[in-house]
């Protein structure tokens, strides 16, 4: 029985190895944050109005080491997080749809759909707040953009019944892919009806729609699928 445990857990580290390390490294990050009272991740997070002045900087052709990291906020954003219910919530659903990708995809794709998403999810939110000093932080948007990634698969591929541990059984792709769907849904309502909250919906809309066009551009074919 250990050495079918130990086999197990072998399998699973060498498929999902990367996405083990970017969870623990999240966990770890948050840790730090926890425990620390200096706020040395305040820099590391997105501020619409900030970001929007590096950009103005950039048109103008005074752009500098400060506003280089300005843009830089837009992807280590993601690597914050606000509370452990934020950071263990958003780590459940990266570890649902991001192992997904990495059975579909590989470890390359799951890695980039993580940072391209987490881009347009931040481009958008400072698109729709642009005079807004309140910074965002968390990994919601690439979350969604895992989301969008499965749900633009499934529309272009017959994709093979997943198998995502903890899930009790195999669920079918077009249950998977409605749940993103559902959520981004919640999310242009909550905009639509200018809901007061401390959710960046628009990371979220624009996360999901980063990875159903990343989808849509991808040439690989996924691990199992087949063609429509």
């Amino acid at each position: 029985m250990r050495r079918i445990r130990h086999d197990a857990t072998q399998a699973l580290f060498h498929a999902q190895g990367p996405l083990l390390v970017l969870i623990t490294a999240m966990f770890a990050i948050y840790f730090l944050q926890w425990r620390s009272e200096s706020g040395w991740y305040a820099p590391f997070m997105a501020v619409p109005q900030a970001v929007v002045e590096s950009w103005n900087d950039l048109r103008g052709g005074s752009f500098d080491l400060a506003d280089a990291k300005q843009f830089g906020t837009l992807v280590s954003y993601a690597f914050l997080h606000g509370s452990s219910e934020h950071v263990i919530y958003n780590m459940l659903f990266l570890w649902l749809f991001a192992a997904l990708a990495v059975e579909l995809l590989g470890q390359g794709w799951m890695l980039a759909t993580f940072l391209i998403t987490a881009v347009t999810g931040a481009i958008t939110h400072v698109v729709l707040n642009a005079d807004s000093p309140v910074p965002t932080l968390g990994a919601s948007g690439a979350v969604m953009g895992f989301e969008g990634l499965y749900l633009g698969l499934a529309m272009r591929w017959h994709l093979p019944t997943p198998h995502v541990w903890p899930m009790a059984r195999p669920i079918p792709p077009g249950q998977l892919a409605l749940v993103g769907l559902a959520g981004v849904a919640i999310d242009y309502y909550s905009i639509l009806s200018r809901s007061e909250s401390n959710v960046a919906f628009g990371a979220h809309i624009g996360g999901f729609l980063g990875g159903v066009v990343l989808a849509c551009l991808i040439p690989r074919k996924p691990q199992g699928a087949r063609h429509r």
